[in-house]
């Protein structure tokens, strides 16, 4: 979707491509830190920690929901105004990037429900 120059004309767009480009560092320090806590098989508990991260998760969860919803709503708006302002080809991409969007944030609330489970055993 940022390959395409017309995407910037649109805020939902951008407003999708920046959390998305938010919450793929995160989910990808918090892969290296599970990693970490497997392999070396010690990472003591810190409740501080965890519920940053808890916080963390829940703030991006709610971000890509509003950024999914949003681009969804103007590409399908887009696709029914026709073809002066988007291509077929153009709505179809952003119709694939909101639902991704879409799976992207169901994959992080369940992130977040997990750390809230686990928040209180620590």
């Amino acid at each position: 979707m940022c390959l395409e120059i017309e995407f910037y004309s649109y805020t939902a767009f951008c407003y999708l491509v920046t959390i998305m480009g938010l919450m793929v560092p995160w989910s990808l320090t918090l892969a290296v830190v599970d990693g970490y806590s497997v392999f070396v098989r010690y990472l003591p508990p810190q409740a501080r920690v965890t519920a940053i991260i808890v916080a963390g998760d829940w703030v991006l969860s709610f971000l890509a929901l509003a950024a999914s919803c949003s681009t969804a709503s103007v590409a399908d708006v887009l696709l029914k105004v026709g073809v002066p302002y988007c291509s077929a080809k153009l709505c179809s991409r952003y119709r694939l990037s909101a639902a991704m969007a879409f799976l992207s944030w169901f994959l992080s609330l369940v992130s977040a429900l997990f750390n809230l489970w686990l928040l209180p055993s620590l």
